[in-house]
């Protein structure tokens, strides 16, 4: 009777086995020769199962590791979502508090988000969104984590950084997306609020610290701007 390989190949009654399976069959010890036709196939068709079983595996856990990675990034931006960043906001947190360490946070929102989406319509707004985590991810290191917070909202972990130097990070950041330009002439502009960690127990109070902060900043920018 004819059979189906491993390989995709058609071998015999008790052709020779597969490369992997002999492979197999020799590394735990067993020499088929030892053995009757019908021990030999069934070592043979034990050797393929379990080769079936560890390929299944592996595709489960690249298909899980697909699933955690989709489930923590945000549907649209390539950066964490809310969720993903809070989680790892809280890691953060637990790092400073037991190596002492400097540690701040970036609250980022677009001062003219809306008005993209009424004058160019939200696919306009999907790429707009797509340029200014472009313009984050330019400017922050491999430690600093980025995540999309809201619609138009950002926030930026800065890991071993000071106040001083993540303010100039916030005001290097509000000067190119003052300049990005959307259409013939809507720039869109953006606010960024800076705190450093102070003992926030929370990831959810240290967020909501630099959302306070930013709306200082947004009042401030209306407050001048002509």
């Amino acid at each position: 009777m004819d059979r189906i390989s491993r390989n995709g190949g058609r071998k015999r009654g008790h052709a020779t086995v597969s490369d992997a399976a002999a492979d197999l069959l020799q590394a735990v010890g067993i020499d088929l020769q030892e053995y009757d036709l019908r021990a030999r196939a069934a070592f043979r068709a034990l050797a393929e199962e379990v080769l079936d079983l560890r390929d299944r595996e592996a595709g489960l856990a690249r298909a899980l590791e697909e699933a955690e990675r989709l489930a923590d990034h945000d549907a649209l931006c390539p950066v964490f979502n809310r969720r993903a960043f809070e989680r790892e906001l809280s890691r953060e947190i637990a790092l400073a508090a037991r190596h002492e360490l400097p540690l701040c946070l970036l609250y980022i929102d677009l001062d003219r988000f809306k008005a993209i989406n009424d004058t160019y319509g939200h696919a306009a707004g999907d790429k707009a969104l797509i340029r200014v985590c472009d313009i984050i991810l330019s400017q922050v290191r491999q430690t600093d984590i980025v995540g999309r917070l809201g619609g138009d909202e950002f926030g930026v972990i800065l890991t071993h950084a000071g106040l001083a130097d993540s303010q100039l990070k916030a005001n290097r950041l509000t000067q190119r997306l003052d300049r990005l330009k959307i259409g013939e002439d809507l720039h869109l502009g953006a606010s960024c609020g800076v705190i450093a960690w102070s003992g926030q127990s929370s990831a959810e109070t240290f967020i909501a610290e630099a959302d306070e902060a930013m709306f200082r900043v947004k009042s401030a920018r209306k407050a001048v701007r002509p």
